[in-house]
């Protein structure tokens, strides 16, 4: 098996946080590059083009600061790294991305609802699961 792209979903949780570190382990073992993807809402399109650029200005920033952490802990693990921040359902995204950037796998925290709860509530992990057109690890 080889993993030259490894995808990690961040949402700014502690389960993102345990995938990005399981996924770093992984990278080192086998050589190989992560791409960290941020998803954010839509950008609200009913404001005039004043408010519409601070709303998508406030929105990166609270974005790119969301990223952080995550970078400085990729960039001090020394593991080669790009990352993207998104607009749109992060299922969506992360499956869209996983496809165009031929990624080998996806590694992605899950808040560890059961089946049921997941299902009724759409849970992200469980579009991902069901969508992604590579393997999927799931870090609880």
């Amino acid at each position: 098996m080889e993993l030259k792209k490894i995808l990690v979903p961040v949402d700014g949780s502690q389960y993102s946080m345990h995938a990005v570190e399981y996924a770093l382990a992984l990278a080192k073992h086998m050589d190989s590059e992560m791409l960290l993807i941020h998803c954010h809402k839509s950008f609200p399109v009913v404001l005039g083009e004043a408010y519409f650029q601070k709303a998508i200005d406030k929105i990166m920033k609270k974005s790119n600061d969301l990223l952080n952490p995550y970078r400085e802990l990729v960039q001090e693990a020394g593991v080669a790294f790009i990352d993207r921040i998104m607009e749109g359902p992060a299922a969506q995204a992360i499956c869209e991305v996983a496809g165009i950037e031929k990624v080998d796998m996806i590694v992605m925290g899950c808040r560890g609802r059961n089946d049921l709860e997941g299902l009724l509530l759409g849970s992200c992990t469980h579009r991902v699961l069901r969508t992604a057109p590579c393997p999927v690890l799931v870090i609880r």
